[in-house]
């Protein structure tokens, strides 16, 4: 039976999501980390089962690089993900790959974006999203930041401390209303390292919501170590099951 997740972004509109998994993996030591095994799935399974199982998301796009298109199409008939419509090759950059997975969506009024890279996205997070979005039609996940950050000179001499209170480490999913999404990407040529910068670079307002400290981005092998192990913590979860 369907959850009632109360007033979230799908109670206004429709929900795709775009999962990001692109990247050449280039700090793994030749491991592919977008299929390597975690907890019995390749690692871009457990996203996409947690946006697969969400009631109010209605489409998934899933953008690859050109070598894992195959292992993609495949991934998806073999785990029953019923709405990932597209399996699509990136671009060279992150923004050209969203923007790839952008075009190929029906039209909704709400857009998730999501790395394919971290894999413990959970229900709760992505609900968080769809809650604050409402507010200003761009929203990201987000953590408070733990350390003492330092502003460093390129000769390793620190230049200011910014108050540690006002740092927040981002995350994905970053949620936006479908028009402002578009809009960034059409007005916003230069590099980014994410579709929420895009926003605020044409004036837009972006909110945080909480994420999750264990919602990390495998980058290193020792992330895998870490991310097997936070998921064996985690109760069993029936993939496919509609939430």
């Amino acid at each position: 039976m369907a959850r009632n997740h109360g007033p979230i972004a799908g109670s206004h509109g429709t929900v795709g999501a775009i999962v990001v998994a692109a990247g050449a993996s280039r700090r793994m030591g030749g491991i592919d980390k977008i299929f390597a095994p975690l907890d019995g799935l390749p690692l871009i399974a457990h996203s996409l089962h947690v946006l697969n199982s969400l009631d109010c998301v209605k489409q998934i796009v899933l953008v690859l690089s050109e070598g894992n298109l195959d292992r993609g199409g495949e991934l998806i008939a073999s785990e029953s993900m019923t709405k990932v419509t597209h399996v699509c090759e990136g671009g060279s950059r992150r923004q050209d790959s969203v923007l790839i997975g952008l075009n190929r969506l029906d039209g909704f009024d709400w857009v998730a974006v999501h790395d394919g890279a971290r894999p413990l996205l959970t229900d709760d997070i992505v609900l968080r999203g769809l809650k604050s979005v409402v507010e200003t039609g761009a929203t990201t996940a987000a953590v408070r930041v733990k350390d003492t950050i330092k502003i460093v000179e390129e000769d390793g001499t620190v230049t200011s401390t910014p108050a540690r209170d006002r740092l927040w480490a981002v995350q994905t999913p970053q949620i936006f209303a479908h028009d402002l999404l578009r809009n960034a990407h059409d007005r916003v040529k230069t590099g980014v390292t994410d579709d929420a910068s895009m926003v605020e670079m044409i004036g837009g307002k972006v909110k945080v919501f909480e994420g999750s400290y264990e919602n990390i981005k495998v980058t290193t092998p020792e992330d895998l170590i870490l991310a097997e192990s936070l998921l064996k913590q985690r109760p069993a979860r029936t993939h496919g099951a509609s939430s």
